[in-house]
């Protein structure tokens, strides 16, 4: 059986709101997977689903452009060993210059956009500051035709680029922003896909209030929670974060557009990010000298 860390503990605990033994218990049952722990209290306590966000493992920023008449947008993570160096003049320029080649070539080819010049500059940049740094990935977003791409940048460490059928400009941006706070999971209930709402299903029967259940309350109960599953998850099903008594579909029509779709980035997401105890490594090197 895999020994369970403070660090599983405690990001469990941030994921779930329980308390420290409970997440401890689900943790030593579930062998350390911290999903299959969440899944698990769901299933014995109704608990609602846990954030799908994670940790920011690493720092750096997000940065986006979009052209000026919203045909096309372009959104760039460029990582950095601490949040200290993602604010320096130097890193922020070199992310601008690595943004900037990917707008004007339309690419989200890591390697091709780097080639030459940028790698050269991301060298060099790496030699001053005394810091590992990389571009990490880019997206590439075409309107189509009658859309428009929208775009917001929330602290530098949050990106969202959006499209609309139609709308406005700051319809487009109003949407990005509510993507960027909220973290829907889709843009449309319709999106979400079947493996997951399979998983949610099997979550939501295994449930206490389920046993016993005739079969067709417990399918008219289920249908229920996965229609308000989705309605939460949902980009377009989402109370409007800058007016709740909308929803964003219902903003988004006012203004004369549909929702189409969006992409977000989040710095560091996906990324583990190794933690470092300093006091006990200062203590490691006082006995070793």
């Amino acid at each position: 059986m895999a020994a369970i860390s403070a660090s599983q503990v405690k990001e469990l605990r941030e994921r779930t709101g329980l308390g420290m033994m409970e997440c401890k218990k689900a943790l030593t049952e579930a062998d350390g997977d911290i999903e299959k722990a969440i899944e698990d209290l769901r299933k014995n306590s109704g608990l609602k689903a846990a954030k799908k966000a994670g940790r920011t493992a690493a720092e750096g920023a997000v940065v986006t452009r979009v052209a000026e008449d919203g045909s096309y947008g372009v959104m760039l993570e460029v990582n950095s060993e601490t949040d200290f160096v993602a604010r320096d003049e130097n890193f922020t320029a070199f992310a601008e210059k690595v943004l900037a080649k990917a707008f004007s070539s339309k690419s989200d080819d890591i390697a091709a956009i780097m080639e030459g010049e940028l790698e050269d500059a991301r060298g060099q940049l790496v030699q001053k500051i005394g810091e590992n740094i990389t571009a990490r990935r880019a997206v590439v977003i075409e309107a189509g035709e009658g859309n428009r791409v929208g775009e917001y940048v929330h602290g530098g460490r949050i990106g969202v680029l959006t499209v609309l059928k139609g709308g406005t400009d700051e319809a487009a941006r109003d949407v990005a922003m509510h993507v960027a706070a909220i973290n829907p999971a889709v843009a449309r209930p319709e999106n979400m896909p079947q493996e997951q709402l399979d998983k949610e299903k099997a979550i939501i029967l295994a449930q206490p209030d389920m046993a016993g259940k005739p079969t067709e309350i417990a399918e008219k109960m289920v249908q229920g929670r996965l229609k308000k599953y989705l309605a939460e998850n949902s980009l377009t099903e989402q109370p409007f974060v800058k007016d709740p008594n909308q929803s964003v579909a219902e903003y988004v029509k006012a203004a004369g557009g549909e929702v189409i779709g969006f992409t977000r980035f989040e710095v560091g997401e996906g990324i583990e990010k190794e933690e470092v105890d300093f006091a006990k490594e200062v203590m490691e090197q006082a006995r070793r000298s």
